[in-house]
């Protein structure tokens, strides 16, 4: 499966993710600084590319009007998500340049390689790998690269 949206980056939305993870580097919050000067505008912290879900219409966790949702209160308003029991196993980002408020860029997401791995329980740890790119509309060029990995621990009973 492969989907595509467009992220605009914006100083406001940068300002708030800063602020959300604590970081206080004046690169991300004023275009003035020495860093951000550099580029014209200021720059987003490294993990800030999450944020683009939100802008994902097919995004699983984002609530959709008419349609129930999993939600996060101590009664979930809807069924469960279908990859119920997966882990968040790694992430890793991979940089071209930094990302600049102002500018949109096109995320592509697809599945990448997948694995199975014995546990220590005799079950099997299934690993799914996800790739998504974040290239600049303007030019097309790679920005971002990130990859994800995730398991799902699966009983000895059900290896099949």
């Amino acid at each position: 499966m492969m989907s595509t949206h467009e992220f605009p980056v914006e100083a406001g939305h940068i300002l708030m993710f800063a602020r959300a993870i604590g970081d206080e580097n004046p690169a991300y919050t004023d275009r003035r600084s020495e860093a951000a000067a550099e580029f014209g505008d200021a720059l987003a912290p490294p993990t800030f590319v999450i944020a683009s879900a939100q802008f994902n219409p097919e995004y699983e966790l984002r609530p959709k009007r008419g349609h129930a949702w999993l939600g996060s209160a101590k009664d979930p308003s809807g069924a469960p998500p279908d990859d119920a029991g997966w882990l968040h196993a790694e992430q890793h980002f991979e940089y071209s340049r930094p990302i600049i408020a102002g500018e949109t860029l096109k995320v592509t997401e697809r599945e990448g390689e997948t694995w199975d791995k014995g546990s220590r329980s005799g079950g099997t740890l299934k690993f799914v790998e996800r790739l998504v790119e974040y290239r600049s509309v303007a030019t097309g060029a790679l920005v971002v690269l990130s990859r994800f990995v995730y398991v799902l621990p699966l009983p000895a009973e059900a290896k099949k």
